[in-house]
């Protein structure tokens, strides 16, 4: 499977478009223009990346609360089954539009100067949302036993395929509510409003928690599926207060005509090609190769997706998020300015990714091991489902820098309203994935999987950055290969610190409790995390240097 996409101090959106003063931004200080829009990109990266936070730590309370309560068994097996379905219809029809098209030409809409042409597309999106999923819905109620067994395995025991029916029934209607928040945060991005969009999923992910804990008694896994479903309801009303402004008053009336909702299709259907082989092609074949090589191979896939997202969603997803808007708009500028600003923008949040994930990166895969047992070995989780989970959760890492350099560059191919060229990178990367996969299979078990997602994304970027390159006439200047040098040094040493501080305290602590575990996350961590700062320091790794200055200057404002 390997990464999905799901998102300081909380500022006004003025202070995220204006608030420059104090920028040390590594930038071209003679655009002053760039300086100050690297600057709202770095805040608003501030916002999103404190919402994933959060969003992440519920997202590992809600895995740890199920492999605690259920383990690595049928009923965990079978609400993944059963989310599969909804979530990969959302990624298809909606959530594939956010990044690729909606935020783009939102963006464009919401700098002009009369915001009822905003209003309008955001109302007619809407309207079409609304009555496609009323539809798709009443299909998915009715169609549920042969839609699940179309997407587990033969292999599935007739108790996983009982339950996950009745489960996708509870998660169906959420599509309507996931679908309606795409609209609504597209718009929201588009006008540089990321407060709320930010913590939806944070909410999304605690209404999991409450539910699966209030109702586990009385409902078993059904608490969790009932979760999904109010959490896609809080999630879209929590953004009312950033809409108070908007006229929201969903139509289908000339829709289809209209050539905002028109720019959005033609950007999507390289983007729905794309998607519809990830969706109907590789998910299924990634659970159903789990599922054939044993029972709670597709737990431990997903809980090890489950710790590498939060990486990559603090880093990637964060920096990229808060870079699209800005990016869009200097895309359509360049016509006339040229492409230094959008390459600085670039530059700048290539270089800030490069700097915090390999940290993460080797920080993680040194201590995977008693990180999976801090968190999932309590309860039904034993120590095999630890190992298991550590080897899946390393192999998954190999690929994880690359993952967060290819989602920047995939959003500046978005960013000059191109969806096709990604499209046709992720066939090229899918074939890789599977050809690799299945090549690998009676080699390494499911395993194959993890490897072959590593190098899927090693085959993205490569393409990525190749043709990307030589869109733009390179990114002269930007220093992407020293700050690639520092960082790989930094976090070399930092990795040795850490594994020597978990090795010694493993050997002379006590096992067994909480306690244990902790010290042994926390200590190696705390120390690794120093050391990186010290070997960037004194290796002149400037983004770590800005980082920090910025990370302090917020705190004393808190």
């Amino acid at each position: 499977m390997g990464l999905e996409q799901e998102i300081m101090t909380p500022l006004s959106e003025n202070a995220l478009a204006n608030d420059s003063t104090s920028s040390t931004i590594p930038v071209n200080p003679s655009n002053l223009d760039t300086s100050h829009e690297t600057s709202s990109v770095a805040r608003a990266t501030g916002l999103i990346a404190l919402g994933n936070i959060s969003s992440r730590v519920l997202g590992l309370a809600r895995e740890m609360i199920l492999s605690y309560l259920f383990g690595a068994g049928a009923a965990v097996d079978a609400f993944k089954i059963a989310i599969i379905v909804p979530r990969s219809l959302y990624d298809l029809l909606i959530g594939g539009h956010v990044n690729s098209a909606l935020v783009p030409v939102l963006s464009d809409y919401a700098g002009r100067e009369n915001r009822r042409e905003l209003w309008e597309l955001v109302n007619l999106l809407l309207g079409l949302v609304t009555v496609a999923l009323l539809i798709m819905i009443l299909g998915l109620e009715l169609l549920a036993p042969q839609i699940i067994r179309l997407v587990a395995s033969k292999e599935a025991s007739e108790t996983t395929i009982r339950t996950a029916t009745d489960l996708l029934r509870v998660t169906a209607p959420a599509l309507l509510f996931l679908s309606l928040f795409a609209v609504v945060s597209g718009m929201l991005y588009g006008l540089k409003r990321f407060r709320l969009p930010a913590f939806a999923a944070t909410v999304f992910n605690g209404t999991i928690v409450a539910s699966t804990i209030i109702f586990e008694r009385q409902l078993g896994i059904t608490a969790a599926a009932v979760g999904w479903l109010i959490g896609a309801v809080v999630q879209l009303a929590i953004q009312y207060p950033d809409l108070r402004d908007a006229p929201m008053r969903p139509k289908l009336r000339g829709a289809l005509s209209h050539p905002g909702v028109r720019t959005i299709g033609l950007l999507y259907i390289p983007v729905l090609a794309s998607l519809g082989l990830d969706v109907l092609i590789n998910r299924p074949f990634s659970y159903n190769l789990a599922s054939r090589t044993g029972e709670g191979n597709i737990s431990y896939m997903d809980w090890a997706t489950t710790l590498i997202q939060f990486p990559h969603g603090l880093v990637a997803t964060a920096i990229s998020i808060a870079v699209l808007p800005t990016l869009s708009q200097q895309a359509a500028r360049a016509i006339n300015e040229g492409l230094d600003a959008f390459k600085n923008t670039l530059g700048f949040g290539l270089r800030l990714a490069i700097t915090l994930i390999l940290p993460a990166t080797f920080g993680l895969f040194v201590l995977a091991t008693p990180v999976v047992a801090l968190l999932f070995q309590h309860g039904a989780f034993n120590a095999s489902d630890t190992d298991a989970t550590s080897l899946a959760l390393r192999l998954y890492l190999i690929g994880l820098p690359f993952a967060a350099i290819d989602l920047l560059l995939v959003f500046a191919f978005y960013a000059q309203q191109d969806t096709l060229t990604p499209a046709l990178i992720g066939l090229v990367s899918l074939i890789a994935y599977m050809l690799t996969a299945l090549l690998l299979l009676d080699q390494y078990s499911f395993y194959s999987l993890m490897i072959a997602d590593s190098v899927k994304h090693m085959v993205h970027t490569g393409i990525s950055w190749w043709l990307l390159r030589r869109r733009i006439k390179g990114l002269h200047g930007q220093h992407l290969l020293s700050t690639t040098t520092r960082a790989l040094l930094a976090a070399s040493i930092m990795a040795a610190c850490s594994f020597a501080v978990f090795y010694g305290m493993d050997k002379t602590i006590g096992s067994g409790s909480i306690i244990h575990e902790l010290l042994l996350v926390v200590g190696p961590g705390s120390v690794g995390i120093l050391v990186f700062i010290a070997v960037g320091y004194l290796g002149g790794l400037q983004e770590l240097r800005w980082f920090m200055q910025f990370a302090g200057r917020r705190l004393k404002r808190a």
